[in-house]
């Protein structure tokens, strides 16, 4: 019986997916991938004479007819998604359509985008006493509008360190909204491409970051990075590792 194989494919590095997940794509005889944002270097775990389908410029309606070719055939599907199927991955739409139709699925996690930013920035974002809240979020957008509730100014009244993905054509109004609330020396970081060859990164502060994308733009792919976290150096140690603190493995008198 066919198995579409949701895979979430990482940020965009070969060798930043899961071991798990790249078992699925050798094992499975037809591989479709998001091509617009997802890297070509994945199909390397493809068995040969697979059925190969970049679903970038497909509408959801061809998407499903793929899987319903694969299960008049008996084929496993290995559907690869960037990043993290958690977040913002579309497969939820894809999923109700394949449980119409009773074919069965599964869902194997990915490096998530923040993440890889994050490692490439060579920062912590849970600092002790500074950030100990990472908020993902995005602004609205053609494809799906934001709910009421979810605004950047009340994610920004928490002061917890913000991930805004697909955003980065709002940059002016990230900067809008959040400089009331961070200041306008408050540190911004954007991470593009990240674990890409052409991976970008721009460092600044509210007040300057618009000027500073200028002179480096960026279209898509992006993850803008806001607040204290960013740039803390003088900051008091974790008690996790204090030779004084007492927890179950550490089996101190």
């Amino acid at each position: 019986m066919t198995t579409v194989h949701f895979i979430g494919a990482g940020p965009g590095a070969a060798d930043l997916i899961t071991v798990r997940g790249s078992k699925l794509i050798e094992s499975s005889s037809v591989c479709l991938y998001a091509g617009s944002i997802v890297s070509p270097d994945l199909l390397q775990y493809c068995p040969p004479g697979a059925r190969i389908v970049d679903t970038a410029p497909m509408s959801l309606d061809e998407i499903e007819a793929e899987y319903l070719r694969a299960a008049a055939a008996g084929d496993d599907v290995a559907r690869l998604h960037s990043g993290d199927l958690s977040v913002w991955s579309a497969v939820a739409e894809q999923i109700r359509r394949l449980e119409k139709h009773g074919i069965n699925y599964t869902m194997t996690p990915g490096v998530p985008a923040f993440a890889a930013a994050a490692a490439a920035l060579g920062r912590e974002l849970t600092i002790p006493a500074v950030a100990q809240s990472l908020v993902l979020t995005r602004v609205s957008g053609r494809a799906s509008p934001m709910p009421n509730g979810e605004t950047l100014a009340r994610f920004g009244a928490t002061g917890s360190t913000l991930a805004i993905h697909l955003a980065i054509h709002a940059l002016a109004q990230v900067v809008a909204e959040l400089t009331p609330l961070y200041g306008a020396d408050c540190p911004v970081a954007i991470v593009a491409k990240a674990s890409w060859p052409e991976e970008l990164i721009v460092r600044g502060t509210l007040g300057d970051i618009e000027e500073k994308l200028s002179a480096a733009p960026i279209e898509r792919t992006a993850i803008i990075f806001v607040g204290s976290s960013l740039a803390a150096t003088d900051f008091r140690e974790s008690s996790l590792y204090d030779a004084a603190y007492q927890r179950r493995f550490r089996g101190r008198e």
